[in-house]
C-alpha cells in the first residue's frame, strides 16, 4: 500500500503512573514475555503494506533503538521501504510543552519530504490488530477529510481513565473529544489512530502550533470538528492501552486465557519482533506450571501460576510466582513467594521470603535490584 506512510508517535502526557519508563519508553517496555509494546503498530503496518514508517521518540531512547534497529525484522520492503527514528529535543516527560503536536513541528521537513499522499498515525502505548489498508480504503470512500479509529467498550469507569473518548452523532461523525473522567459506563474510546491526507495532516499541525504551544493533535482535531468532515469508524477485537502500571498488568494477565489471546493473535496477521537463539525452557523434576505465558530460556524449579514470564529466567525450588508478569532476566530465588508483582528485567528476589501485594494494585520491582 504505497498511497500513505505511517507515523508511530510516542506515549503522550496521558501516560501516567507506569514506573517502568523510568527506564524506557512505553513502546519498548516487554509485552506477553517476547514481544515489545510498539511491534503491534509496526506489524500492523508491515502487514498492511504500509513501508515508509517513521517513529517519534522524546526520551530514553537507548533501548527502542536497539529494538527496532534497521526494521528489517518486521518485514519491511527492503528496496522501497524505510523505518526513521525521529527524535524530539524537549524529552521532559512532564513538560506540558512535550507534545505529539510539538515532536512534528520539530520534524516538519521530515513529514513534508515524504511522497505518499496520505498519513496513518498510531500509537505506540496501545495493542491492537487492524488492517491500515481497510482502515484507508474506508476514509478515502467516505468522502472524509479525517478518519478516527475507536473502539466501543462497557467498563470506562474503570478502565481507559487517561484516554480521549469520541463523541459520535447518528452518522458516525466526530462532534468532539473529550477525556474519559470514569462517570460514564459505555464510551467510545479514541484509540489514537488517525488517517488523512497529508496536506491536512500539515495544516492541523500549523493550525494548533498557532493556537497554543500546548496543544496536542487531539487538541488541534478538536478544534476542528465543526468546521472539518471527521468521521469515526469502530474497531473490533482485542484493544489494551497501557496507560499505568495496572493496565499494563492487566493487559499481559487477560491474554494468558487462549481465548482472549485469539482476538488478537491470527495465523494469517505476523505480529513480528526481534528474536534472539536460545535454548529451550527446561521444567525440572517437582516444577509445576499452571495458565501462564513462559518465553524460552527459562529454568523451572518451583511453581508458576497464572503469570507471564520473560526470556531466560530462573524460578529456583521452592519458589511461588503467582500472578505476576515478570521480565527477562529475573532470579526468583529458593522458597521465595511472589504474588501480584510487575518485576523488571535483571531483578534478583533472593532474600525476601514474601513479596506480596494486592491484586488491584499490583506492585513493581525495579529492573535490576536486588531484594
Amino acid at each position: 500500500m504505497s498511497r500513505a506512510f505511517g507515523i508511530v508517535n510516542f506515549a503522550g502526557n496521558n501516560i501516567q503512573g507506569n514506573p517502568m519508563q523510568a527506564y524506557r519508553p512505553t513502546g519498548a517496555i516487554s509485552f506477553l514475555g517476547r514481544y515489545r509494546v510498539i511491534d503491534f503498530p509496526i506489524s500492523n503496518m508491515s502487514n498492511s503494506g504500509i513501508d515508509s514508517i517513521q517513529v517519534y521518540i522524546r526520551r530514553k531512547p537507548r533501548s527502542l533503538v536497539e529494538h527496532l534497529g534497521t526494521g528489517r525484522h518486521y518485514n519491511i520492503n527492503s528496496k522501497r521501504g524505510n523505518l526513521n527514528l525521529l527524535f524530539c529535543e524537549n524529552g521532559d516527560e512532564n513538560s506540558i510543552y512535550s507534545t505529539d503536536l510539538a515532536a512534528y513541528v520539530e520534524n516538519l521537513d521530515a513529514i513534508e519530504e515524504m511522497s505518499e499522499e496520505y498519513v496513518v498515525i498510531v500509537p505506540s502505548y496501545m495493542v491492537y490488530t487492524a488492517d491500515y489498508e481497510e482502515f484507508l480504503q474506508n476514509h478515502i470512500e467516505s468522502g472524509a477529510d479525517i478518519t478516527l479509529m475507536y473502539q466501543n467498550v462497557d467498563n470506562a469507569k474503570d478502565h481507559f481513565l487517561n484516554c480521549q473518548v469520541l463523541n459520535l452523532n447518528k452518522q458516525k461523525g466526530v462532534l468532539s473529544l473529550e477525556p474519559n473522567h470514569g462517570n460514564v459506563k459505555n464510551r467510545n474510546i479514541f484509540m489514537d489512530t488517525y488517517v488523512m491526507k497529508k496536506e491536512i495532516f500539515l495544516d492541523l499541525i500549523d493550525k494548533g502550533r498557532k493556537l497554543s504551544s500546548v496543544y496536542t493533535l487531539a487538541d488541534a482535531l478538536n478544534e476542528s470538528c465543526k468546521e472539518m468532515d471527521i468521521r469515526g469508524i469502530s474497531h473490533r477485537g482485542y484493544f489494551a492501552a497501557m496507560t499505568d502500571l495496572k493496565s499494563y498488568f492487566d493487559a499481559n494477565e487477560e491474554l494468558i486465557d487462549r481465548r482472549k489471546a485469539r482476538e488478537l493473535f491470527h495465523e494469517e496477521w505476523t505480529v513480528y519482533t526481534r528474536t534472539n537463539d536460545s535454548c529451550p525452557t527446561q521444567y525440572f523434576e517437582g516444577s509445576n506450571v499452571k495458565s501462564s505465558v513462559i518465553s524460552n530460556g527459562c529454568l523451572i524449579e518451583g511453581t508458576v501460576e497464572s503469570s507471564v514470564i520473560g526470556r531466560g529466567c530462573e524460578i529456583r525450588k521452592g519458589a511461588i510466582v503467582r500472578n505476576c508478569v515478570v521480565n527477562a532476566d529475573v532470579v526468583i530465588g529458593k522458597d521465595v513467594h511472589v504474588e501480584n508483582m510487575v518485576i523488571d528485567k535483571h531483578a534478583k528476589l533472593i532474600h525476601s521470603n514474601q513479596i506480596i501485594a494486592e491484586p488491584e494494585k499490583p506492585g513493581y520491582i525495579r529492573r535490576g535490584d536486588k531484594l
